[in-house]
């Protein structure tokens, strides 16, 4: 009788977390094109009904909620257990289709912190000659980002070696944030010579970068770039910034990709022409406004249709990026796979550089290109995001649409 009990139990908890799971997975904010279907993956019992209008039908599904929107605006949904108990409220953005401008320019980026970021941790001698970690025991780890010292705002390194120095040794109060939370703690500096003292920490407060621009539109006056985030360097965490410059780059050389060690577009952000602003980095790419249009060479007559995912086919596409002499050149890919579900991250597609030019000048996918528009059926269907290191002829590629909502999500 006991093991019945407790395999019910268990199995019961087991059942009660992949529902928790399941909930926790459905985002609260939703972005959609103008006609694209709404689909949640849900599990037995769970509903998702109106909020804006009570004559619109519940919409019911043991593995799947899909249902086409054709309204422009924001709907407010309620996702319901067996129809009475409410879990969660879901508003759903629907925005009219949209149209861009591909680009492939290489571009340099140049992110500040929103704070200082901890990128590492090393014991000092005093000027006793005695070793010290006086980051031990203060909670402080590699990626955390320090925004106050004794409640004055720290906006870059200059900042935080002031507030030290100034400290004679006395006791900080440090104000971090960690994946989104704000932690506080104290730590004592050490003398390390005449009016110099140090925490043990290293820090950084800026990143750059060279990449390749997706897409300019119009009608917002935003690009994207990229197709993925840029990441610090030292922790390998998604740069938390606050603001950023969109300059011109000149390319400096190319270091062809082969089996094992991928290549990569060399550039040089010396003497640069500010292009525009970035407002945000993410996972799907690196955002912002542009200021300088001229510094583009934007064609407007070149606007094309952002596609949705379920116009997307494998096979023949194209690419645009810049290699040499800061010249745009268009290369054939093919598209092998469409994970078209996948909206947790910026592998949506597989792509394979299929172009004889490309694959002589430089092996395939090298780092760099990673924001490369890719053109089907003439619309914009994605850009480049990773190169498979066995095979540099492949690689992955994100959705434009997501890249779009990421944009309009900010606005």
């Amino acid at each position: 009788m006991r093991i019945i009990k407790r395999i019910f139990i268990v199995s019961f908890l087991i059942l009660l977390l992949i529902y928790v799971t399941n909930i926790t997975s459905i985002p609260s904010n939703i972005i959609l094109f103008q006609g694209e279907s709404l689909k949640v993956n849900t599990l037995l019992g769970i509903n998702l009904e109106s909020r804006d209008d009570e004559s619109y039908e519940a919409i019911q599904a043991s593995s799947d909620i899909s249902s086409e929107i054709k309204t422009i605006g924001k709907r407010n949904y309620s996702l319901n257990l067996f129809g009475g108990i409410e879990l969660k409220s879901i508003t759903v953005n629907v925005i009219p289709k949209t149209s861009v401008i591909p680009l492939g320019n290489a571009v340099g980026l140049k992110l500040y912190t929103s704070g200082v970021l901890v990128v590492g941790m090393s014991e000092i001698e005093g000027v006793d000659n005695n070793k010290y970690k006086p980051y031990e025991n203060t909670g402080i780890q590699e990626g955390d980002m320090i925004v106050e010292i004794n409640d004055e705002t720290v906006t870059c390194t200059a900042d935080l070696l002031n507030t030290v120095n100034k400290s004679k040794g006395n006791n900080l109060s440090i104000k971090y944030l960690r994946e989104g939370q704000t932690l506080e703690t104290n730590i004592t500096p050490v003398k390390v010579g005449n009016n110099n003292y140090k925490l043990g920490l290293w820090v950084r407060d800026a990143a750059a970068g060279v990449g390749t621009v997706s897409f300019y539109e119009p009608s917002t006056k935003t690009f994207a770039a990229l197709g993925h985030g840029i990441q610090d360097v030292d922790t390998g965490n998604l740069l938390d910034i606050a603001k950023g410059d969109f300059v011109t780059t000149k390319i400096v050389s190319i270091i062809k990709g082969k089996k094992g060690s991928p290549g990569k577009i060399q550039g040089s952000i010396e003497n640069s022409t500010q292009v525009g602003e970035v407002y945000k980095n993410t996972e799907f790419g690196v955002y912002g406004k542009v200021t300088n249009v001229s510094a583009l060479n934007i064609d407007l007559s070149k606007a094309i249709e952002v596609a949705t995912r379920d116009e997307i086919k494998t096979g023949p596409a194209k690419i645009l990026c810049t290699l040499e002499n800061n010249k745009k050149q268009e290369f054939d890919i093919e598209i092998e796979k469409i994970y078209t579900n996948n909206n947790e991250n910026n592998k949506s597609m597989q792509v394979k550089v299929v172009d004889k030019d490309l694959i002589e000048k430089t092996g395939g996918i090298i780092q760099g290109m990673s924001g490369s528009p890719i053109i089907q059926d003439g619309k914009m269907v994605g850009a480049l995001t990773h190169v498979l290191v066995n095979d540099p002829e492949k690689g992955y590629a994100v959705f434009a649409d997501l890249m779009i909502k990421q944009a309009r999500e900010v606005n």
